[in-house]
Protein backbone atom coordinates (compact mmCIF):
# COMPACT_ATOMS: atom_id res chain seq x y z
CA UNK A 1 0.00 0.00 0.00
CA UNK A 2 2.89 2.27 0.91
CA UNK A 3 3.72 2.41 -3.10
CA UNK A 4 0.78 2.79 -4.32
CA UNK A 5 0.68 6.09 -1.78
CA UNK A 6 4.01 6.72 -2.97
CA UNK A 7 3.59 7.08 -6.45
CA UNK A 8 0.11 9.06 -5.71
CA UNK A 9 1.97 11.56 -4.35
CA UNK A 10 4.46 11.49 -7.03
CA UNK A 11 2.12 11.81 -9.74
CA UNK A 12 -0.01 14.83 -8.02
CA UNK A 13 3.74 16.45 -7.62
CA UNK A 14 4.50 15.88 -11.49
CA UNK A 15 1.65 17.19 -12.46
CA UNK A 16 1.96 20.59 -10.52
CA UNK A 17 4.91 20.61 -11.84
CA UNK A 18 3.35 19.93 -15.90
CA UNK A 19 0.71 22.44 -14.95
CA UNK A 20 3.63 25.15 -13.15
CA UNK A 21 5.96 24.41 -16.11
CA UNK A 22 3.10 25.41 -18.56
CA UNK A 23 4.25 22.08 -20.69
CA UNK A 24 0.08 21.53 -20.52
CA UNK A 25 -1.10 24.28 -22.91
CA UNK A 26 -1.53 23.86 -26.70
CA UNK A 27 1.13 26.51 -27.52
CA UNK A 28 3.92 24.95 -26.38
CA UNK A 29 2.76 21.28 -27.72
CA UNK A 30 3.09 22.93 -30.89
CA UNK A 31 5.86 24.62 -30.59
CA UNK A 32 8.09 21.68 -28.95
CA UNK A 33 6.60 19.70 -32.39
CA UNK A 34 7.37 22.70 -34.73
CA UNK A 35 11.30 23.19 -33.09
CA UNK A 36 10.11 26.75 -31.74
CA UNK A 37 9.36 26.04 -28.51
CA UNK A 38 11.71 24.13 -26.43
CA UNK A 39 9.87 24.11 -22.93
CA UNK A 40 8.59 21.31 -23.18
CA UNK A 41 11.80 19.04 -24.55
CA UNK A 42 13.77 21.17 -21.54
CA UNK A 43 10.98 19.75 -19.04
CA UNK A 44 11.19 16.24 -20.07
CA UNK A 45 15.02 16.16 -20.05
CA UNK A 46 15.49 17.62 -16.89
CA UNK A 47 12.55 15.09 -15.76
CA UNK A 48 14.20 12.26 -17.08
CA UNK A 49 17.68 13.52 -15.52
CA UNK A 50 16.54 13.51 -12.48
CA UNK A 51 14.57 10.23 -12.31
CA UNK A 52 18.12 8.32 -13.92
CA UNK A 53 19.57 9.73 -11.06
CA UNK A 54 17.00 8.53 -8.80
CA UNK A 55 16.56 5.21 -9.94
CA UNK A 56 20.32 4.00 -10.49
CA UNK A 57 20.95 5.60 -6.86
CA UNK A 58 18.34 3.27 -5.39
CA UNK A 59 19.26 0.31 -7.61
CA UNK A 60 22.78 0.65 -6.39
CA UNK A 61 20.85 0.72 -2.79
CA UNK A 62 19.07 -2.73 -3.58
CA UNK A 63 15.91 -0.92 -2.56
CA UNK A 64 14.33 -1.35 -6.42
CA UNK A 65 15.35 -4.10 -9.27
CA UNK A 66 14.70 -2.66 -12.74
CA UNK A 67 12.14 -4.42 -15.34
CA UNK A 68 13.22 -4.00 -18.66
CA UNK A 69 10.88 -3.81 -21.65
CA UNK A 70 12.54 -5.30 -24.53
CA UNK A 71 13.96 -3.57 -27.02
CA UNK A 72 11.88 -4.19 -30.31
CA UNK A 73 12.61 -1.98 -33.27
CA UNK A 74 9.16 -2.75 -35.15
CA UNK A 75 6.61 -2.46 -32.39
CA UNK A 76 9.11 0.89 -31.17
CA UNK A 77 8.60 2.34 -34.41
CA UNK A 78 5.28 2.04 -35.34
CA UNK A 79 4.13 2.90 -31.50
CA UNK A 80 6.54 6.46 -32.44
CA UNK A 81 4.49 6.69 -36.01
CA UNK A 82 0.65 6.47 -34.15
CA UNK A 83 2.08 8.63 -31.25
CA UNK A 84 3.37 11.19 -33.26
CA UNK A 85 0.88 11.31 -35.39
CA UNK A 86 -2.22 11.36 -32.08
CA UNK A 87 -0.21 14.04 -30.72
CA UNK A 88 0.40 16.70 -33.89
CA UNK A 89 -3.38 15.93 -34.84
CA UNK A 90 -4.39 16.64 -31.44
CA UNK A 91 -1.73 19.11 -29.92
CA UNK A 92 -1.65 16.80 -26.95
CA UNK A 93 0.74 14.32 -25.39
CA UNK A 94 -1.27 11.37 -23.31
CA UNK A 95 0.33 12.69 -20.20
CA UNK A 96 -0.64 16.54 -21.03
CA UNK A 97 -4.23 16.02 -22.32
CA UNK A 98 -4.61 14.53 -19.22
CA UNK A 99 -3.39 17.71 -17.45
CA UNK A 100 -5.31 19.56 -20.24
CA UNK A 101 -8.59 18.08 -19.14
CA UNK A 102 -8.35 18.95 -15.06
CA UNK A 103 -7.87 22.55 -16.50
CA UNK A 104 -10.81 22.32 -18.08
CA UNK A 105 -10.12 21.97 -21.82
CA UNK A 106 -12.54 19.77 -23.08
CA UNK A 107 -11.05 19.33 -25.69
CA UNK A 108 -8.69 17.09 -24.60
CA UNK A 109 -11.75 14.56 -24.25
CA UNK A 110 -11.00 13.48 -28.01
CA UNK A 111 -7.44 12.63 -27.42
CA UNK A 112 -8.10 10.64 -23.97
CA UNK A 113 -11.19 8.89 -26.46
CA UNK A 114 -8.31 8.35 -28.82
CA UNK A 115 -6.22 6.36 -26.81
CA UNK A 116 -9.30 4.40 -25.37
CA UNK A 117 -10.16 3.51 -28.76
CA UNK A 118 -6.32 2.97 -30.02
CA UNK A 119 -6.02 0.58 -26.50
CA UNK A 120 -8.88 -1.55 -28.03
CA UNK A 121 -7.76 -1.83 -31.88
CA UNK A 122 -3.82 -3.07 -30.00
CA UNK A 123 -5.75 -5.84 -27.86
CA UNK A 124 -7.90 -6.74 -30.93
CA UNK A 125 -4.61 -6.20 -33.18
CA UNK A 126 -1.85 -7.68 -30.28
CA UNK A 127 -2.12 -11.77 -31.85
CA UNK A 128 -0.94 -10.69 -35.57
CA UNK A 129 1.29 -8.24 -34.21
CA UNK A 130 2.92 -10.61 -31.64
CA UNK A 131 4.08 -12.58 -34.90
CA UNK A 132 4.93 -10.20 -37.01
CA UNK A 133 5.90 -6.52 -35.99
CA UNK A 134 6.89 -7.48 -32.51
CA UNK A 135 9.40 -10.10 -34.05
CA UNK A 136 10.85 -7.35 -36.24
CA UNK A 137 14.49 -6.19 -34.67
CA UNK A 138 14.02 -8.07 -31.24
CA UNK A 139 17.16 -7.32 -29.42
CA UNK A 140 16.15 -8.17 -25.56
CA UNK A 141 16.35 -6.27 -23.04
CA UNK A 142 19.25 -3.92 -23.41
CA UNK A 143 20.26 -0.61 -21.89
CA UNK A 144 23.27 1.66 -22.88
CA UNK A 145 25.64 1.03 -20.26
CA UNK A 146 25.00 -2.52 -21.31
CA UNK A 147 26.09 -1.89 -24.85
CA UNK A 148 28.95 -0.25 -23.81
CA UNK A 149 29.98 -2.21 -21.45
CA UNK A 150 30.57 -0.15 -18.63
CA UNK A 151 28.83 1.03 -15.26
CA UNK A 152 25.61 3.34 -15.45
CA UNK A 153 27.47 5.88 -13.73
CA UNK A 154 29.87 6.21 -16.67
CA UNK A 155 26.56 6.97 -18.97
CA UNK A 156 24.93 9.00 -16.33
CA UNK A 157 27.27 11.93 -16.35
CA UNK A 158 27.94 12.04 -20.16
CA UNK A 159 24.16 12.14 -20.65
CA UNK A 160 23.87 15.08 -18.20
CA UNK A 161 26.41 17.06 -19.53
CA UNK A 162 25.23 16.72 -23.03
CA UNK A 163 21.47 17.86 -21.05
CA UNK A 164 23.03 20.84 -20.22
CA UNK A 165 24.53 21.54 -23.62
CA UNK A 166 21.40 21.27 -25.23
CA UNK A 167 19.81 23.95 -22.60
CA UNK A 168 22.56 26.19 -22.76
CA UNK A 169 22.25 26.15 -26.86
CA UNK A 170 18.40 26.32 -26.64
CA UNK A 171 18.68 29.60 -24.18
CA UNK A 172 21.09 31.24 -26.44
CA UNK A 173 18.45 30.56 -29.54
CA UNK A 174 15.49 32.01 -27.18
CA UNK A 175 14.05 28.77 -27.27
Amino acid sequence: MNMLIYGFITGILFGFLLQKGRVLRYDKQIGALLLQDMTIVKFMFSSIMVAMVGIYILKDMGMVKLDLKPTILGANILGSIIFGLGWGMLGYCPGTQIGALGEGRWDALWGIGGMIVGAALHAEAYPYLKGTVMTWGNYGKITLPDILDVSHWVVIPVFIIFGLIVFLICERKGL
